[in-house]
This record gives structure tokens, sequence and C-alpha cells, in this order.
């Protein structure tokens, strides 16, 4: 695998799958799509901030996948506006699921006794990923920051 370290652009066409750290939008695609799923298939008690959740997880999940795809198209060129453009997502991905699984996991402890025990594991199971989500989203911006400062 590549380093960031070494060349202070993006990738693009199948490169993007074998460098560091842009690969790890496929972890980023997985989780949040677990996360979306998870939270959208327990009953909703706490709408605004299950609401909350549902929104990082569809925003990232989509902005990911949109990023992914221009990237691997070549769609940047090669201009170092994007890097910055990767490297300002990817902090705001990053803010935004540590909130959501802070949220989420808020939730899920004030619900314990109150939902049926189903519910609850498919909550626990949410807050699981939106952590393991956040923690991929925060290792993928450290390093794009890197490189950002590096361009």
């Amino acid at each position: 695998m590549s380093s960031t370290t070494t060349g202070s652009s993006l990738p693009s066409g199948m490169k993007v799958l074998a460098t560091f750290p842009d690969i790890l939008a496929i972890p980023e695609f997985v989780f949040g799509g677990l996360v979306w799923i998870l939270v959208a298939s327990t009953k909703v008690s706490v709408p605004m901030s299950q609401g909350w959740v549902m929104f990082v997880s569809v925003f990232c999940f989509v902005i990911s996948t949109l990023l992914l795809f221009l990237y691997m198209c070549g769609a940047h060129g090669g201009k170092s506006a994007w890097v910055a453009v990767d490297a300002f997502y990817q902090v705001i991905a990053s803010l935004f699921y540590l909130s959501a699984s802070v949220v989420q996991a808020y939730t899920t402890y004030q619900l314990k006794s109150t939902e049926p025990f189903k519910y609850y594991q498919i909550d626990i199971a949410a807050v699981v990923f939106a952590y393991v989500v956040t923690l991929t989203y925060v290792i993928h911006m450290v390093f794009s920051l890197l490189r950002w400062k590096s361009s």
C-alpha cells in the first residue's frame, strides 16, 4: 500500500482502493450503512436524537459514496483544491459521527428498560457500529489532514 506521505495528491481510478487513507472509504461505507439500517429497523422512540443519527448516517453514506466515485473517475484532475475538500469533509464527518455516536449511546441507555429487549439489542449494535465508523472517519481525517498539509 502507498503511504499518504509519499504523495500529496488524491489517487484516481482503481488506485483509490489501494491507497491509504482512501481505502478507508470501504469500511466507512459498510459500517455507516449498518448504522443506518440498524437505527431504521428499531422503534424510533426519541425522534429528535435518533433522527440526528439517521441524518448523519445517510448524509455521510451518500457523500462518501459520491466522493469515492468522483475519485475513481478522476474528476479531481490532480488539483490540490480537492485535497482540501477531502480533508474538510473528513473533519465534518468525524465530528458528525462522534456526536451521533454519543447521542445514540445516550438514547439507548435511556430506553434500556422501556423498550422490548430485541430493540435494545439492535440499538446496542447501532451504538457499536457508530463508534467503529467514527473511529474510521477519525483515522481517515488525520491522514487526510496530513496529506492536505503536505500539498
